[in-house]
């Protein structure tokens, strides 16, 4: 047991917002966190300092540490590079649902390589190339979540809504839109 006190840190996804493990830290895992922007931790097991995906190249860059209320327990959002558990999942709490979020993240990704590549033969690419077709796409989906929200089948409406929101990211990535700038207007919104 190191001298210092031991802190539990719970481990967040910044992106999704997962929680993907708790472990344990003192004051010099936590320079080290800060300097190399890593997550370092105590391991009580080995009785040593380590980092995390030293040998697995599956690290938690660091974003930002805040202490709860009690200042007794950290929580640190990280950006994993890899699975967080060493049993290979996604959180050692297991896999977390897959969140609305992180799939709107990985569509933008895929949206954003498209334009940079633009492969022949890309729908996105496509789509990207001309605003009248991501217009009249846009519109079209519209109207088919619509009827789709008539009709009892609610599987035939979650396909439209993701066929909806597939040409929606489409056109706010060609505009240079995020969803963050979408997310913010949402939240000036709730006011009202």
């Amino acid at each position: 047991m190191p001298d210092e006190p031991l802190i539990p840190v719970v481990v967040q996804d910044a992106t999704t917002q997962a929680v993907l493990m708790v472990a344990w830290a003192h004051a010099e895992a936590l320079r080290r966190s800060l300097a190399t922007g890593r997550m370092h931790f105590w391991s009580r097991s080995r009785r040593e300092l380590w980092e995390k995906g030293a040998t697995s190249g599956h690290r938690l860059d660091l974003l930002a540490l805040r202490w709860d209320c009690d200042h007794d327990t950290l929580l640190a959002r990280v950006r994993p590079t890899g699975p967080a558990c060493h049993t290979g999942a996604t959180s050692c709490f297991g896999e977390p649902p897959r969140s609305l979020a992180a799939a709107l993240a990985d569509l933008d990704r895929t949206i954003e390589e498209r334009d940079r590549l633009r492969p022949e033969g890309s729908y996105v690419a496509r789509l990207l190339k001309d605003p009248v077709l991501r217009a009249q796409k846009v519109g079209e989906e519209a109207t088919e979540v619509a009827v789709a929200g008539l009709a009892e089948d609610r599987s035939r409406l979650v396909a439209e809504t993701a066929d909806l929101v597939f040409h929606l990211a489409v056109l706010l990535r060609a505009r240079g839109i995020g969803w963050d700038e979408v997310g913010e207007e949402l939240d000036r919104r709730r006011s009202r």
